[in-house]
């Protein structure tokens, strides 16, 4: 028998995974974990900080379905890795965190005073789909398989395993047989039955007005060419969770597009029949309820998820299946594609084009700040140059607050799985090393960051990893030195007629609301980036031109005028849905 370690071990399953990248900083508490990895070809990515770890490890398997995986050591980078887990949980991004714990002799339970010691398995198996702590090498590959098959069970999130330094980097002599993943897991996608397929084709036939809501399960299960077949033979409009965005090219009729809030809510009331898939129906989605969403009792609901969980949750189902959503997109469209002469589409027809007109319209409405070309700069323009500039296929990450806002509203996704924000948590900062991320998963695309200057403060020194690491980031920098998003919370709890009348505050009306000034473009220079200052609207393109050229990372501080940036378009609709649906 041959010496091994435990991290040996896990790197192999890794490899056996086709797991090519894992995400954290090196610490001598793994060893044997790393300098494994290192050897089998595993690309270590090492950002400047746990947190972005994580958030590295579920964009990157958000973007190219693979099984992401993070690391952190134990205690502080443990602590530290906590908040990118919650997050990338929320968004139900397929992340595996291996970290490194204590030797088992003074931990779980802690003896008492132990170092750099908590209950690590306990704390993140409160906010993972799954967590144990090894207890002796032996069960370093049971504990492994299990982690493998509770990921790829049902809704994707955050799964953890917690191995002490002593069977990590010890040395055993063991001949351990490392498993095929068809060999401790569903390697399959999960197949609806016919009648299922058959009842729910019958009942999306015979509607009046069908829709289709759809979430980030298709992302999933890359069914993209799935939903637009079977969106286009029913004439059906599509929404999308707002993590799912794009799912349909937003030039196509039946996208019906996130910032289009009051249409969303109608054509939810205008449907008879609604195929919901792949989607928890959250409160972004306004739990599915009325006024947002037809009655129940007026409107058959189809849902299909890979979750049972998820199926009824917050709207009842009237046929519940569950599925894989691309399998169950793929057998239903080739059951319509029998039917086609069956689906009658002239009032669907003449109901997407109503639709159309008041998108038109809406546009028109937001496009009317593109012609303020004062200094400091309106905020739309930062989404609508940057639809420009960047290539249709370059991945947006849109970074908290109204920047995220303002971004949403003036880009145009015509690209499946282009967009990456954290829309189920809204954290800030979690945008600088998701972009890395992004540009690690798509090598040769520049990636579009836009962020506040408030969200930019969390986590800045990724600029560094980018550099590092040759990642094209392109980070647009929107700089209003306030918590815009606060403070216009503030304004109107404490003078509202005034802020209805000026719009704004005088400084000493709100309550530490004002940031000072952190000139980013200079920052960026500093970590090797290149950097450029703008306030010009007419200065915008030609700037974001230069970043491109320069080939590498770069950041953009902009100015954006204070008092036009916390008006953000929409924010009625977001203070409305922290109300619970009144009928």
């Amino acid at each position: 028998m041959a010496e091994t370690t435990g991290g040996e071990i896990i790197a192999r399953m890794l490899q056996n995974e086709g797991v090519e990248k894992v995400f954290g900083i090196i610490d001598g508490t793994y060893f044997g974990f790393y300098v494994a990895l290192h050897r089998l070809g595993i690309e270590i990515v090492t950002p400047r900080h746990e947190t972005c770890a994580a958030h590295m490890a579920g964009t990157y398997a958000r973007l190219t379905g693979k099984l992401g995986v993070c690391m952190a050591s134990n205690g502080p980078g443990v602590a530290n890795l906590l908040p990118g887990l919650v997050v990338e949980q929320a968004d139900g991004n397929r992340v595996l965190a291996v970290t490194s714990a204590r030797r088992p002799s003074i931990m779980y339970p802690d003896r008492g005073g132990s170092y750099q010691c908590f209950d690590q398995s306990g704390v993140i198996g409160k906010i993972a789909k799954w967590s144990a702590a090894v207890s002796s090498f032996d069960r370093v590959p049971e504990l492994v398989r299990k982690a493998l098959r509770k990921s790829f069970e049902g809704r994707p999130g955050v799964v953890h395993v917690d191995v002490p330094e002593t069977i990590m980097n010890g040395k055993f002599k063991a001949d351990v047989a490392i498993w095929a993943p068809h060999q401790y897991r569903h390697t399959d996608p999960v197949t609806p039955t016919a009648e299922q397929v058959a009842r729910a084709a019958q009942w999306l036939i015979a509607a009046q007005a069908p829709m289709i809501h759809a979430g980030s399960g298709i992302i999933h299960a890359a069914a993209y060419d799935a939903l637009k077949r079977v969106a286009e033979l029913l004439h059906a409009p599509v929404t999308t969770s707002w993590a799912a965005r794009g799912l349909l090219n937003e030039t196509s009729p039946l996208a019906i597009t996130m910032p289009h809030v009051k249409l969303n809510h109608q054509v939810r009331n205008d449907a008879d029949v609604a195929l919901i898939i792949g989607t928890r129906l959250g409160e972004t989605d306004w739990w599915g309820k009325p006024p947002y969403w037809r009655h129940p009792a007026e409107q058959k609901t189809i849902q299909v998820d890979i979750d049972g969980d998820m199926l009824g949750l917050n709207k009842p189902a009237d046929l519940a299946i569950l599925a894989d959503a691309g399998r169950f997109l793929e057998l239903l469209g080739e059951e319509l594609e029998r039917r086609r002469a069956d689906i009658v589409l002239d009032a669907r027809r003449q109901r997407v084009v109503g639709y159309g007109k008041t998108m038109r319209e809406d546009r028109q409405g937001w496009d009317k700040a593109l012609s303020d070309m004062a200094v400091p700069m309106h905020p739309a323009h930062i989404g609508a140059a940057c639809r420009e500039v960047f290539p249709e296929d370059s991945v947006l990450v849109a970074d908290g607050g109204n920047a995220t806002i303002w971004a949403m509203f003036y880009h145009r996704v015509t690209v499946p799985n282009t967009v990456i924000s954290t829309f189920k948590f809204g954290m800030l900062g979690a945008g600088t090393s998701q972009a890395v991320a992004a540009a690690i998963a798509r090598p040769g695309k520049p990636v579009c960051c836009i962020i506040g200057d408030g969200a930019m403060g969390f986590h800045p020194q990724e600029v560094e990893t980018a550099v590092r690491n040759n990642a094209q980031v392109i980070y647009i920098v929107l700089c209003d030195k306030q918590w815009g998003m606060v403070k216009m919370n503030q304004q109107f709890m404490l003078r509202p007629f005034k802020t209805m009348l000026f719009k704004h505050l005088d400084p000493d009306e709100t309550i530490k609301a004002d940031l000072g000034e952190i000139e980013f473009d200079k920052l960026g220079l500093a970590m090797g980036a290149h950097g450029e200052r703008v306030g010009d609207p007419a200065q915008l393109k030609p700037a974001l031109q230069r970043a491109l050229a320069s080939g590498k990372c770069a950041v953009i501080h902009v100015d954006v005028d204070p008092v036009k940036h916390m008006w953000a378009p929409g924010l009625i609709h977001f203070k409305k849905m922290h109300e619970e649906p009144k009928a």
